[in-house]
């Protein structure tokens, strides 16, 4: 997940609100002002004496002309980079993240929506972060709302089903968000970290029980879960105050607050399906108000699957290790 910090300098009460109110990472402000900030909610501080250093864990930079270029690309990797200033240009920085490891993470300071899609954007992978700073909050928690809605989509693809089996019982985890979904978003999730799919939210309804749009009925304990970070947990892990990633059937994700987890023993089924002359598999709970998801958005029972049914999965060339994204062979069945 991308980060985005608000900038508060010089301080300003309302911007300090806007931020915390709207979901920033973390607040800008100047030195001396951090216990002001607590006063009024929680979030890391960027300052002199905040949480987050300038020149400890940060450096700015502006990036004028090639020297800067380079300048910045000798920064320490363990470090971030604030790029900042009205000159900086997309060349730039699409050299700078085509160079791959050993760089420092790059932030760029903007103050459009505009802005900073194009940096989340470039060469398709995009800085880390960006920096807000803009003189109205309005404008700020714009940006905001907007940016939290629209990070970098999940790349979705059709797989087939192939076959469907009941299994015994098991330990099945029911993930509860502080969020409400609407119909065409779940998590991904699956038997693989390397294929998840993308298990509906208890949003539609159904004759059997109320809708309860916070909640996905994931799967058993084994099974991965894609965190909002990019990292995968096995459902087993997952606890209050997590965040997963919330995923629409086009790709579209942001982030959830966990603030329940239900681990209950029910009866499971095998799903297997089929991508690319692949293999996938998910168990999920046997029951008629579990759903996957189709490429149109609709939620299809679990019930109502047969072979040659189609619903949406998301691939990964990489294996994990510890929730991480790891470059070796991992083979899982």
């Amino acid at each position: 997940m991308k980060t985005i910090w608000v900038k508060a300098v010089p301080w300003k009460r309302e911007m300090a609100l806007a931020a915390i109110e709207n979901g920033a990472d973390a607040l800008w402000v100047p030195c001396g002002m951090k216990s002001e900030v607590k006063k009024i909610g929680i979030i890391p501080v960027v300052a002199e004496d905040g949480d987050i250093v300038p020149g400890r864990d940060f450096v700015e930079r502006e990036i004028r002309n090639k020297r800067d270029e380079e300048e910045v690309a000798s920064i320490p990797a363990s470090k971030k980079a604030v790029i900042k200033g009205t000159d900086w240009k997309i060349i730039p920085l699409e050299n700078l993240l085509s160079r791959g490891k050993d760089l420092p993470s790059l932030f760029v300071e903007i103050e459009s929506l505009k802005t900073a899609e194009t940096a989340f954007a470039i060469l398709e992978k995009g800085v880390e972060g960006v920096v807000i700073h803009h003189s109205d909050p309005e404008a700020v928690r714009h940006i905001l709302s907007c940016l939290r809605r629209e990070t970098a989509r999940c790349e979705l693809r059709a797989a087939t089903i192939r076959h469907i089996e009941s299994l015994g019982l098991g330990d099945r985890v029911c993930v509860d968000t502080c969020s409400s979904m609407i119909p065409g978003e779940g998590m991904l999730v699956g038997n693989s970290s390397q294929a998840l799919f993308l298990v509906h939210g208890e949003s539609l309804e159904n004759p059997f029980v109320n809708t309860r749009p916070f909640r996905v009925n994931a799967g058993p304990v084994h099974a991965y879960i894609r965190l909002a970070n990019g990292q995968t947990k096995y459902l087993s892990e997952v606890q209050s105050g997590d965040q997963v990633l919330i995923v629409n059937f086009e790709g579209r994700n942001y982030p959830a607050i966990v603030g329940r987890v239900k681990i209950e023993r029910r009866p499971l089924a095998l799903v297997e399906a089929e991508e690319n002359g692949q293999s996938l598999s998910i168990i999920l709970q046997n029951a008629e108000t579990i759903r996957l998801t189709q490429s149109d958005g609709k939620g299809v029972p679990l019930v109502d699957l047969q072979e040659g049914s189609q619903v949406l999965v998301y691939r990964e060339k990489l294996g994990r290790h510890f929730g991480n994204s790891v470059d070796e062979t991992i083979i899982e069945r």
